[in-house]
């Protein structure tokens, strides 16, 4: 038959183990012993299990104690307490500890049987509505009804409750931080810290202490111990975005890390153990940047078990609509407007055009267009005026009134551009295939439109 569960038994009378290992195995539950409160716990931390069976009185640790402690480490298993010195008070405390039950001894083998089985069917009751609720946040989340967003949220979804690390590949913009957040709180770490670390922004020479902290003196400028971003994500998930910008002697750290789950603060010596899920983030071509030796090959197939790639927003225009009224909404919230509508004219316009910034982009021209426009209505011609270069529906392309024909032509130009490097991740090369160019013909272009080359 098969087994009914795993059932764990904490008890300083050998009798009583005995006893109750016996009549749980007759029922086809799989049964571990613990003749202390210390090796219970020890044993309870160890292995996962269906439920705890914890006595009240022993020598080294009682068993309200040990329930505190489980459930003040995150520990959710079910736990039935029992006692042959059983008060009101007593029982009254391990419920509010988080006990399912409290037996009285001599136990009844079949109250006990009654119990064990309730309480491991409530668990995992309460485990699949934690698990759909989860899930429900992850939909939540992601504005969208396109098939590249359905496909994204149905991975998330898939992909959340593992401990796997994730790497979010996409354009700038495009959402990947709230992506992150998403495999978060769809995941068994929900309630866990969510720290994140952005690996461009922090200069190099600091990003050390960022993630492992550092102790009194380390370097100048270090009172005090400060705890790292590993340490204060512990149990939870750190999420590294840019991560392709991040320096290479810390690479090699960081995959140290990922492999044997431990740090060390700058200027210690004291191994810490953490427990931490990485989710990385970048809008990088990671496989030019490991031909270019900027990027460690191990470490990106240590965060690259579970790639997920955030579609552009010109991938997914009939989401437009949608995403237009949550930032008109956030908008005029935000910066104390009324709310305001849009001219059909207008929102065909908003949903024409490509948006090199994504997502970003589309919020912060609504911002403008929220603060700028005259009336209660966002009309064509407000649109039109405040998108780059009058692009979108009908509007004539770069052409604007008044401005010479030189400078509209290199604005055209400029855009074509940086719009082909967007489409080639960056990589010169490719652009200046696709465009019919020399290489250092597109190189001089660039040069003289002001455009950067992100290779170099």
């Amino acid at each position: 038959m098969r087994s009914r569960g795993s059932v764990l038994i904490i008890d300083d009378e050998k009798n009583i183990l005995s006893a109750l290992m016996t009549a749980l195995r007759v029922e086809h539950y799989d049964v571990d012993v613990a003749g202390s409160g210390a090796l219970g716990l020890k044993r309870a931390r160890e292995k996962q299990y269906d439920l705890v069976l914890l006595d009240v009185r022993m020598p080294d640790m009682d068993g309200l104690s040990l329930l505190k402690t489980l459930r003040a480490e995150g520990s959710t298993v079910p736990v039935i307490v029992m006692s042959g010195h059983g008060t009101i008070d007593t029982a009254v405390e391990a419920t509010r500890l988080g006990a399912q039950d409290f037996l009285e001894k001599p136990i009844s083998t079949d109250r006990l049987l009654l119990s064990i089985q309730r309480a491991i069917h409530v668990h995992e009751l309460e485990d699949e509505n934690r698990g759909l609720r989860r899930r429900a946040g992850v939909v939540d989340a992601l504005v969208g009804k396109s098939a590249p967003m359905q496909a994204l949220r149905e991975r998330i979804v898939r992909v959340a409750d593992s401990n796997a690390p994730v790497l979010i590949l996409g354009e700038r913009g495009t959402g990947k931080e709230l992506v992150a957040n998403a495999i978060h709180r769809g995941s068994k770490r929900a309630q866990a810290p969510f720290e994140k670390l952005n690996c461009a922004a922090v200069p190099a020479e600091l990003i050390e202490s960022e993630l492992f902290g550092h102790e009194a003196g380390a370097f100048t400028g270090a009172t005090k111990q400060r705890k790292g971003k590993f340490e204060r994500a512990s149990g939870g998930t750190l999420f590294l975005d840019e991560v392709g910008d991040m320096p290479s002697p810390m690479q090699a750290k960081l995959l140290r890390v990922l492999q044997e789950g431990e740090i060390e603060r700058v200027g210690g010596s004291e191994t810490l153990r953490v427990d931490v899920r990485v989710v990385a983030a970048t809008n990088k071509a990671l496989d030019a940047e490991i031909d270019a030796g900027r990027f460690r090959a191990d470490l990106f197939d240590r965060l690259n078990v579970v790639p997920l790639r955030v579609p552009a927003l010109r991938e997914r225009s009939e989401d437009i609509p949608e995403l237009v009224e949550l930032f008109l909404k956030l908008g005029s919230e935000a910066h104390d407007r009324p709310t305001k509508s849009l001219t059909a004219a207008a929102l065909e316009r908003l949903t024409s055009y490509p948006y090199p910034g994504n997502v970003r982009e589309l919020r912060n021209l609504l911002d403008r267009l929220i603060i700028l426009s005259a009336g209660e209505t966002i009309t064509d011609q407000d649109a039109r005026e405040l998108l780059p270069l009058g692009g979108g529906a009908g509007g004539g392309g770069h052409y604007r009134p008044g401005v010479p024909l030189k400078e509209m032509l290199e604005e055209a130009e400029r855009d074509l551009i940086q719009r082909a490097l967007e489409h080639n991740k960056g990589h010169v090369t490719n652009t200046a295939a696709e465009l019919g160019l020399e290489r250092s013909h597109l190189y001089k272009k660039m040069k003289a439109l002001g455009i950067r080359d992100r290779e170099g």
